[in-house]
């Protein structure tokens, strides 16, 4: 048994790492307001005092069309942040997991990226969150870098409750259909998580559910299953309007993951279908 702090245990994927983890070790939840990971002096101390074997930082800054406004917020938390828990983790000998992004590839490759393929971000998001990468590499021996995608929760902000809502007050919605990845269920990758712990697993991980989708197919497969007749217009990522540049392709290999652990994780459209019966 473990002794694990969650830092951010409050958000969307906190929460469920929280509950995944609880029942095998003892978890410790630190919420956002209680630790600022921007805060180097408050952020050691706490590591110090909790004692924990193993730190996972999900706090992060990641409305990614804001952080190209707020940059420097954005290298604070994400990549400052990442910094100051793996020096704390350094300084008590606990492993570090570090919640990372599909954002750090740039999306012009054909075929789903891999742990080795060469990062290269378009957007302040994307670079914020791998040079936080590059600090926990740098600083520990003990780590691991999980990169996953296009998150959804019962709970929160994301696109999955995004889509319930506005399909209450909308015929029409405008989606863009040029933009491929992996939606991922927060209970699916939290029980991921927690094996790669429970084997004690170092490195870089995918982690998404399987099968790939454009947002339109991922929105359509959404209103097919609350039975919404709102209309999904396709259109270009040009059109979008959004602040920040997204990489076209942004499907993550996650054959690592299955060789090191056996674990085959569930496609998007079946985790989408449990996720949308706790909803309605």
């Amino acid at each position: 048994m473990k002794k694990i702090l969650i830092i951010g245990a409050d958000g969307m994927l906190g929460g469920e790492l929280f509950r995944a983890l609880k029942g095998k070790d003892v978890c410790i939840g630190s919420t956002i307001q209680e630790l600022d990971i921007g805060d180097y002096d408050r952020t050691i101390e706490i590591i110090k005092r909790l004692e924990p074997q193993v730190v996972i930082n999900v706090a992060a800054f990641t409305m990614v069309d804001l952080c190209e406004q707020e940059k420097e917020k954005a290298f604070v938390v994400n990549a400052q942040g990442a910094k100051n828990v793996a020096i704390g983790c350094r300084e008590m000998g606990a492993k570090c997991i570090y919640l990372s992004t599909d954002y750090v590839f740039d999306g012009k490759k054909n075929t789903p990226y891999g742990e080795d393929d060469p990062p290269h971000p378009i957007s302040v998001y994307g670079l914020s969150k791998l040079q936080g990468e590059k600090y926990v590499e740098e600083i520990l021996d003990d780590y691991l870098i999980i990169r996953s995608s296009w998150l959804f929760a019962k709970k929160g902000a994301n696109f999955l409750n995004t889509i319930i809502k506005l399909s209450r007050g909308k015929n029409e919605l405008a989606m863009v259909n040029d933009q491929k990845g992996s939606p991922t269920y927060t209970k699916d990758l939290s029980q991921a998580i927690s094996l790669l712990v429970e084997k004690d697993l170092k490195g870089i991980f995918h982690i998404t559910n399987s099968g790939c989708c454009t947002w339109f197919e991922f929105a359509q497969k959404i209103l097919d299953l609350i039975g919404s007749s709102m209309k999904l217009v396709p259109i270009s990522s040009s059109y979008s309007g959004r602040a920040a540049q997204r990489p076209n392709n942004s499907v993550l290999r996650c054959a690592k993951l299955t060789e090191r652990t056996g674990l085959i994780m569930p496609h998007w459209e079946d985790a989408l279908a449990r996720c949308v019966k706790t909803i309605i």
